[in-house]
């Protein structure tokens, strides 16, 4: 690679960078570049690998200098071509109703929605600007109740410190999905340089009207409409609670939520409490990884806490633990609470009509024991593909078509949403609802395990397991698309000894079973591999959307004797995943 290469479109990115902190960043690199310093050519390659591309519902990456990195340029350009998007898909109603913008408490997310309030207000479309750090789910909330054109939420979510992001919303209050994602990310293209984008200052902004905060009453409106989405006022209010927002920002909002519900015996990790884009006391602020919540569970311990909350930087997501007979806590998988959340609103949720069809949805990595608990109560449930901009739009497509009332949605990925308020995870209403089943059953003596056991008994035992890779840089992504690629091309008769019964490739949209017979499927095109196998099991191969990362999924069940110890069960289908889980990763040629 000459330095040329390298060095010309860095220096074309330099003379149009608006922001002096990338600036220096940038001439730092390439001045180094030009000394032969060893290393920063290829990271000059990697900073200009190609612009940031539209993924789940926006852009994300890591921040830093270059069309590859989250700044205030590719914000800029970003917003340019949301803008004219905007205006030409909905034009006066874009002018006129404006944007919900969004952020959270990361490192330059306050900068990114300004930033995008004054360049829309220079293209003449007003903005409704949170004016302090707010959870994702107010502001997907404030689209719909503002009845804005489209919405922007500045957040990486649960991504590590170095990142940030630019999510968007349309006018149904829900992610975008195609063709407006397709349509925002070919205006971007056509953005002119970041430095010729038009940004009106925002005190002229604000003075003009193109610029107002959000209204004092929309935190009100979005804490009455969860208290409507509460199932039963009983149980033992009494549960203590220990929560950690892992430096993020839903500590105030969630800590009142649960307040209202009657919950006052709630602890706060002090150390976590706080917003800090730093994420000081945690290697990734993900609730899921770990270590992530030690000293949620330090604290609980301390405390003879009955339940654990957590939720992820931007509180979109919900992690949950529960302590055993020994003291000790278990964190709870994203699929079991998505199957009690689930259940408990099927089955003690108000009816609203002897003939009222309901609908709940989860996603196609999702345990498949929800739809399995739907079937049994008549409820109409179906997958959709990863990301909750699928849940939720196609929970709208079918209220619209057959008058069902949406429920509950679920991914595994600790993301849920109840009923119609947020149309997007809500780890807030998720997190009153768990405590709220939580109490209820302690009222009767029995804990959220006994819970689990209780329908584990009743429907069966599924246990599902997943494997994560992650693949940095470009060639990490290289060889992520060819693992794909070589699944698809030659996907596999057995896997683990167990034959292969069916093939779902969401890309071409087909089913293929073993004896050759293709069926379409209906679900949008997706870079998702599914095989059926014998017996039930079932393995999902699909790449990240926001990180890179290749993902694994296995799900196997196991029948369960009426008077068979669970532990027993469990201790089959942890064998069947785990040999699965080996097999499927070597096959792939990982892990």
């Amino acid at each position: 690679m000459s330095h040329d290469f390298v060095l010309e479109p860095a220096e074309r990115w330099l003379a149009h960078d608006p922001d002096p902190e990338t600036q220096s960043e940038l001439r730092r690199l390439i001045d180094a570049a030009r000394a032969g310093e060893d290393g920063v050519r290829a990271e000059l390659a990697e900073r200009f690998a190609g612009p940031l591309e539209f993924g789940t519902a926006g852009i994300r990456g890591v921040l830093g200098a270059g069309e590859s990195r989250m700044n205030r340029a590719v914000i800029l350009r970003t917003t340019a071509g949301l803008a004219r998007h905007l205006l030409e898909a909905l034009g006066d109603k874009a002018r006129s109703a404006g944007v919900v913008i969004g952020y959270d408490g990361r490192r330059m997310s306050r900068e990114f929605a300004e930033d995008t309030a004054c360049a829309l207000a220079a293209a003449g479309i007003p903005s409704h600007l949170s004016p302090a750090p707010c959870p994702t789910p107010i502001a997907a909330f404030a689209v719909g109740h503002l009845g804005a054109a489209a919405g922007v939420m500045v957040t990486a979510s649960h991504n590590p410190p170095e990142y940030n992001g630019f999510k968007v919303y349309w006018d149904n209050a829900a992610q975008i999905i195609p063709p407006h994602d397709t349509g925002i990310a070919t205006a971007i293209d056509a953005s002119p340089p970041a430095d010729q984008v038009p940004r009106m200052p925002l005190d002229e902004a604000r003075r003009l009207g193109l610029v107002r905060d959000f209204p004092e009453a929309l935190e009100r409106s979005y804490l009455g409409a969860i208290r409507g989405l509460a199932v039963r006022s009983d149980g033992d209010r009494d549960l203590c609670i220990v929560y950690t927002p892992l430096h993020g920002v839903g500590n105030r909002l969630v800590r009142q939520t649960l307040g209202e519900a009657g919950f006052t015996r709630v602890a706060s990790v002090p150390e976590q409490a706080e917003p800090d884009g730093a994420f000081p006391t945690v290697a990734f602020p993900n609730p899921e990884e770990k270590g992530a919540m030690d000293l949620a569970f330090a604290l609980a311990k301390r405390e003879g806490a009955d339940l654990v909350l957590a939720n992820d930087p931007d509180v979109d997501r919900l992690a949950v633990a529960v302590r055993r007979p020994d003291g000790e806590y278990v964190q709870l998988t994203g699929n079991q609470v998505g199957v009690l959340l689930g259940h408990y609103l099927l089955t003690e949720g108000r009816a609203q009509g002897a003939d009222e069809r309901r609908l709940v949805l989860a996603s196609c990595v999702s345990t498949p024991m929800l739809g399995v608990i739907a079937a049994a109560l008549g409820v109409h449930y179906e997958e959709t593909l990863t990301g909750f901009k699928w849940i939720a739009n196609r929970a709208m497509d079918i209220e619209r078509s057959t008058g069902a009332r949406f429920v509950f949605g679920f991914e595994e990925a600790l993301g849920y949403t109840v009923g119609p308020v947020v149309r997007d995870k809500d780890g807030i209403s998720a997190a009153a609802l768990v405590a709220e089943l939580a109490a209820v059953r302690k009222a009767e003596g029995r804990t959220l395990l006994d819970e689990l056991q209780a329908i584990t008994r009743k429907y069966g035992l599924y246990m599902s397991g997943q494997r994560s890779y992650t693949l940095r840089g470009v060639d990490g992504l290289e060889k992520i698309a060819a693992i794909m690629a070589t699944l698809r091309k030659s996907p596999p008769a057995a896997i683990g000894g167990v034959p292969v019964a069916a093939w779902r490739d969401f890309e071409a949209r087909t089913r293929t079973t073993s004896d050759g017979l293709v069926e379409p499927l209906v679900l949008p095109p997706s870079n998702v591999l599914v095989y059926e196998l014998d017996g039930g099991s079932r393995l999902i191969a699909r790449p990240s959307g926001t990180e890179p990362k290749i993902k694994f999924y296995f799900d196997v069940r196991e029948e369960v004797a009426a008077d068979e110890p669970l532990g027993d069960a469990e201790a089959r289908a942890t064998a069947r995943l785990d040999a699965l889980a080996r097999a499927f990763s070597g096959l792939a040629g990982i892990g």
